[in-house]
């Protein structure tokens, strides 16, 4: 009776560590399985992934954090923005409109299609037109996610446009996609010398209403402020163009000098 006994303990025994060990092992392995992903989602917010950022340079003379709705000129004026480009089948011709125009405009570019289309920045840059930060990937919840978030999708994005436009470019402006400032990303913008961009017009050009519509836009709304808004990225902007065409002679005989916002 004596060695059942033992004989049943030690079965006992035996059984209670197998179990153990068991659970010990299925937790290391969750706990394996659950770390990277943990690693990257932490790499991707980390601030020290954009250690070249640094601090502002400096030729970066800070500017005003207060969103500019003004025009640089004091007469009556218009200053086309463009934004969410550059785009392969729309900003050659939208430039092509402007120079026979002879306007300059201001591009607020989107920092994954700069690294796609880095060409068509130069061209911008060098027709003279001015470069806006318009973040890295136009995420309109700006407003809503962390500083560091802000952070690098601010002063990566101005690093990947001046990189692709070269010659020691300037990047005047920075505008939150969909209007989504903060204010951390407007004083971090104004540290780096980009001066927040609002608009006074929005064309909805973005909504494809017809060219009729978007010109009528411009011209009713023109008188609440000189910053006019369209869109050479995100889509099919045939209208846009062709409402550029018909917009910028009526501004300019309507005496409205064009201009840039101010920075």
């Amino acid at each position: 009776m004596a060695k059942m006994a033992i004989s049943r303990q030690l079965h006992l025994t035996v059984t209670i560590v197998v179990l153990t060990l068991t659970v010990l092992a299925t937790g290391c392995t969750a706990e394996t399985a659950e770390t990277p992903a943990r690693k990257e989602q932490s790499a991707t917010l980390h601030p020290e992934k954009y250690k070249d950022a640094g601090a502002p340079n400096a030729t970066e003379l800070r500017t005003s954090p207060n969103i500019s709705h003004e025009s640089e000129s004091d007469t009556p004026s218009a200053d086309i923005t463009i934004d969410d480009g550059p785009d392969p089948n729309w900003t050659i011709p939208i430039l092509d409109t402007l120079k026979k125009n002879k306007v300059k405009a201001t591009f607020c570019m989107v920092g994954v299609q700069v690294l796609a289309y880095p060409d068509l920045v130069k061209k911008v840059a060098a027709a003279g037109h001015r470069l806006c930060d318009h973040s890295v990937d136009h995420d309109v919840s700006m407003d809503k996610r962390s500083e560091i978030f802000q952070r690098e999708q601010i002063l990566k994005a101005k690093q990947i446009i001046e990189d692709a436009a070269g010659d020691n470019s300037r990047v005047y402006y920075y505008r939150a996609p969909g209007g989504a400032f903060t204010p951390y990303s407007r004083n971090l913008a104004a540290s780096y010398g980009m001066r927040p961009l609002g608009w006074n017009v929005d064309t909805e050009d973005w909504k494809r209403p017809g060219v009729d519509t978007i010109v009528a836009n411009v011209r009713k709304e023109i008188h609440s402020g000189p910053v006019i808004l369209f869109h050479d990225g995100g889509g099919n902007r045939s209208q846009t163009v062709t409402a550029l065409q018909h917009i910028l002679p009526w501004l300019k005989s309507s005496g409205f000098k064009l201009s840039f916002p101010k920075s």
